[in-house]
């Protein structure tokens, strides 16, 4: 009675096997062949859809404002002064980086004079009334081999941005500029904008370097006010009526603006916050936090800031006193070390130092310093030693500590700065370590005595970059026009300084692309595309530079252009596993031509 239920049995057990192979090659069919589909060569992607509706702008504008309430629309924004169209532009800006140390590309671009600037200033900053009773300024700009742009812009915006009551006159000194022709080009400017009458043009005689050739301007100047710019600078609005009137309330204080920061590739101007002047052993000038309490009320962030020392390319100081205190030291060479003598001088002969929070003045940052000193000689290496000898006592050996090397270096005769010294009667370097900057660290501090001037200074608050909270304004794949393929990481998601490729579009992490308020894209929320390579690649989200910002439209085939490059993303082939690249920004060259998937 038991066998026909188990052949039963049997039989039922049959039929599933043979079910279940059929299912299984079934799926195995169907997988084959969607594998095929969507892996046919680029010649036949010209018919195949994406995976929403048509990728036109209307449905991408649409959806990013249904989803991201904060997006802004770029649709007009490559417009850019630094894209590159043409092999001349890529020469351009390459050549810019390597004799100025900036996008010279750019620079042309903008031209002679930016008609408008951020207010970055506090808004208290402009409800003060200045008393128009205020000395006259000397400005000296000296300059070698600069970037004719960036020069004209320095003085167009000293003249523009300077009550005609105020400026006594511009002195442009000439360090011996090898650069072809450009004596002529900045004095034929100066004729063209009919200048001759404010602005006078000087060349030294041979390559002196910064510091001698300020003294030169200097000495030449007949202002109550001795205003020093570097020469790509561009002022702020009612920059110089604080400079000024600092001065005039105190003849032995000298004035330094808020130095902003106008970017190297892009010329962004930007803010930058309020900080002062500090050093480390290795005599390194340095940004330093403000102590603890300076920033209380609102009406602190418009008081001037008592500073150890100034960055030195840009201040304000009575022209007499800084004749009495001995203007720069005429034994220092070229570049280097002149700001921390000046600092420690000013400080310890009975002067004082501060910063203006409500006068502010852009400055190109530049990549590189572009120039040596002749026989490329470490001036700055000699330079320091002139300084610690004459002001640092005998602190001055926390310097050499760090500089072994130095000890054999000829950094010249110093007996006339020692003389001014004792002339001056100025008070000890350990005097200005407690007085002046007694949150200075030194070698010998023990550990509660470390501790307690570590606590005195505001910390800045850090946030680890992976875990900052971004404003993210789209999510989307990034499609190349007319095939299926999108850009990929090639070792994955999560790993740093992975190049890019292109894979069969699919909705996940590895081509889930975040856009955030400040241009970045940011991969999975996680790492940011980067073209500071050359190629581009994932990395560590800066939050500063514009080698992470990238400007698209929302139409369909935008570029993808990047501001520090100036070239587009691009492929040189249409295939699977082909490298993400940077090209010129061709409109015609469909390899460069993207759309944005909305997922």
């Amino acid at each position: 009675m038991n066998y026909f239920p188990k052949n039963l049995l049997e039989m039922n057990g049959y039929k599933f096997f043979l079910f279940g192979c059929l299912f299984t090659s079934l799926t195995w069919s169907l997988s084959l062949y969607m594998y095929w589909k969507l892996n046919t060569r680029p010649d036949n992607y010209s018919n195949v859809k994406l995976f929403r509706k048509e990728n036109t702008y209307e449905y991408v504008k649409s959806q990013k404002s249904k989803y991201f309430k904060n997006h802004i629309d770029r649709k007009n924004d490559l417009n850019d002064l630094g894209i590159i169209k043409t092999d001349d532009d890529l020469a351009i800006r390459d050549k810019g980086y390597k004799d100025h140390g900036f996008n010279a590309l750019v620079s042309l671009r903008l031209g002679n004079y930016r008609e408008t600037l951020p207010d970055t200033r506090h808004k208290l900053c402009s409800t003060i009334k200045y008393d128009q009773n205020l000395p006259v300024a000397s400005i000296i700009i000296c300059f070698y081999n600069e970037h004719p742009q960036a020069l004209f812009r320095t003085i167009q915006s000293v003249i523009r941005r300077t009550p005609k009551k105020f400026l006594h006159e511009v002195i442009l000194i000439n360090d011996f500029s090898d650069s072809e022709n450009l004596h002529k080009i900045v004095d034929q400017y100066i004729h063209d904008e009919l200048l001759q009458g404010i602005v006078h043009l000087k060349k030294t005689d041979k390559r002196e370097g910064l510091i001698r050739a300020r003294l030169f301007g200097a000495n030449l100047a007949t202002g109550q006010v001795l205003i020093f710019l570097d020469s790509h600078v561009e002022v702020n609005i009612d920059w110089i009526e604080p400079l000024l009137t600092r001065v005039r309330d105190n003849r032995t204080q000298i004035i330094a603006p808020i130095i902003d920061i106008i970017q190297p590739d892009t010329f962004d101007y930007k803010s930058s916050p309020l900080v002062r002047g500090g050093f480390n052993w290795g005599l390194n000038f340095k940004w330093d936090s403000l102590p603890k309490g300076t920033l209380v009320t609102e009406k602190d962030f418009i008081k001037p800031i008592k500073t150890p020392t100034i960055a030195g390319g840009l201040f304000a100081v009575d022209r007499e006193y800084f004749n009495e205190i001995g203007q720069y030291d005429s034994g220092m060479n070229i570049w280097g070390g002149e700001n921390l003598e000046l600092s420690f001088r000013a400080w310890m002969c009975g002067g004082s130092l501060y910063i203006e929070p409500c006068s502010r003045v852009g400055h190109v940052f530049r990549q590189h310093r572009p120039y040596s000193a002749p026989n490329h000689e470490d001036t700055m290496a000699r330079n320091s030693l002139r300084l610690a000898n004459v002001w640092m006592d005998n602190y001055k050996k926390f310097f050499i500590s760090k500089r072994m090397d130095l000890l054999r270096l000829d950094y010249g005769d110093v007996s006339e700065r020692k003389a001014l010294r004792t002339k001056l009667g100025c008070n000890s370097f350990e005097w200005y370590l407690e007085n002046v900057y007694p949150e200075m660290l030194l070698p010998t501090d023990e550990a509660d005595r470390l501790n307690k001037k570590l606590e005195n200074v505001e910390k800045p608050v850090f946030q680890p970059w992976n875990k900052r909270i971004r404003n993210y304004t789209a999510k989307f794949l990034i499609n190349l026009s007319n095939t299926n393929l999108c850009i990929h990481p090639a070792k994955g998601h999560q790993t740093k300084n992975s190049r890019l490729v292109l894979r069969s579009c699919i909705r996940n992490k590895e081509q889930i692309w975040y856009e955030t308020d400040k241009e970045e894209l940011v991969l999975s929320k996680l790492l940011c595309l980067d073209s500071a390579s050359g190629s581009p690649v994932i990395g560590k989200c800066s939050e500063t530079g514009s080698s992470q910002r990238w400007k698209h439209t929302d139409d369909k085939g935008t570029a993808f252009y990047n501001l520090a490059a100036g070239t587009c993303l691009s492929v040189n082939e249409k295939r699977i596993n082909a490298e993400v690249v940077m090209n010129i920004c061709n409109n015609d060259n469909s390899y460069n031509k993207w759309n944005l998937v909305i997922v």
